[in-house]
């Protein structure tokens, strides 16, 4: 045995429980939580480890659906997308498109398309109001303005993978569900920047994902995510964190969502496809804002969600330490190697189960550059945070 493990100094003995207790609970997450998205696991799934049978019965009705969407300024995205969700394979739903002040073409555009799909709804607000910030007000008068009780959000520059996209996000609600979440895939551009954008959301998925299937939702994502009309209602909507311009998805679904009331949809027919963002800056940009929110997540699932973090962090951290310190190389090697073997056997098969098997291949590189951006963000978003939604 090398004498440094013999006779230890006291900082590299510091150093060294530190660096196993980050790599304990980081193989904790893993195998504990995410393994739970591995191919295998059912399509349809109760977020409650109580239910004796995850995955839930096929539908035997069609509830109606209510599709809302909030455009500002989107014309360029509707013109691509909304026939995309008007012509679904469904038997009864509306499609609400709510026109946020928007000042381009897209009031004319609609105009021309409620005659021909009299189940578009669209809605026009012609002024902005500053009691509310971001989407929440168009969005909470789009939901108020539903004819049914279930209602499915994504954005004007979504599109669904096919024709039964509704007919797949609907099919839990023929339970006790209150709140079904979906991903929301982006689409795939040459590039790194792109390849950066989608192994953040598939990573993000993942993890929220695998999380709800082990009885602890704590956000979803408005791009994909349904819930009960009479829920927002019942738990008034977005009125505990109005003055916040984000927040219209995750934070709501985390006050709200529970064990017993949520149902994860990873079906790929649930999947809806977004446009990535084209420059660093304006992906930044969007992160800088979805960053904010996290702070206002419930205790429980802070303590989780920044042991995760921090142990990422901390992982890397003392790793450079040690190696710097010509500590003997093969342990924080050899405990590399195996953390690196974790993420592409779990990641990699999440990966492949929500059909972003081309990313696998950047798990050794890209989870350390997304940790580190994070931090970043989170560091300015402490001095100065984002105050607009688009």
């Amino acid at each position: 045995m090398p004498e440094a493990l013999i006779n230890p100094d006291p900082l590299i003995l510091a150093l060294l429980i530190g660096f196993g207790f980050c790599l304990l609970v980081q193989i904790m997450f893993y195998w504990v939580f995410f393994i739970r998205m591995a191919p295998g696991s059912p399509g349809l799934q109760m977020s409650s480890p109580d239910h004796p049978a995850d995955i839930l019965p096929a539908q035997q009705s069609s509830p109606g659906i209510s599709v809302v969407i909030c455009a500002h300024n989107a014309q360029h995205h509707l013109e691509k997308t909304l026939q995309l969700f008007l012509g679904q394979d469904y038997p009864e739903y509306e499609v609400i498109l709510v026109n946020h002040a928007s000042d381009d073409e897209t009031g004319y555009m609609l105009a021309g398309l409620t005659k021909p799909y009299p189940h578009l709804k669209v809605v026009d607000i012609r002024e902005d109001l500053n009691f509310f910030t971001g989407k929440k007000f168009p969005l909470s008068i789009g939901i108020r303005s539903a004819r049914y009780d279930i209602v499915l959000l994504t954005d004007a520059d979504c599109r669904p993978t096919g024709n039964q996209w509704i007919r797949s996000m609907s099919r839990p609600f023929a339970g006790n569900t209150d709140i079904t979440l979906g991903y929301g895939p982006y689409e795939r551009r040459p590039g790194i920047l792109n390849r950066m954008i989608r192994f953040d959301t598939v990573q993000i998925a993942i993890h929220y994902l695998s999380f709800a299937r082990a009885g602890i939702p704590y956000m979803g994502v408005g791009r994909n995510l349904a819930y009960r009309k009479s829920l927002f209602f019942r738990e008034k909507g977005f009125i505990s964190h109005y003055r916040i311009p984000g927040g219209d998805d995750d934070l709501f679904i985390n006050r709200v969502a529970r064990k017993r009331n949520t149902a994860v949809c990873i079906d790929p027919d649930s999947f809806t496809w977004s446009e990535p963002k084209e420059s660093l800056g304006k992906w930044i940009t969007q992160k800088r804002r979805h960053l904010t929110t996290a702070a206002r997540y419930r205790f429980h699932h802070k303590l989780l969600l920044g042991m995760y973090a921090g142990t990422h962090l901390g992982f890397w951290a003392l790793l450079a330490v040690l190696l710097i310190l010509k500590f003997d190389w093969w342990i924080p090697v050899g405990a590399m190697l195996l953390h690196w073997i974790t993420q592409y056997v779990v990641l990699g098969r999440g990966m492949s189960r929500l059909r972003e098997t081309d990313l696998i291949v950047f798990i050794p590189i890209l989870p350390v550059c997304l940790l580190l951006l994070n931090t970043g963000i989170m560091v300015a978003n402490l001095v100065r945070k984002p105050r607009k939604w688009k």
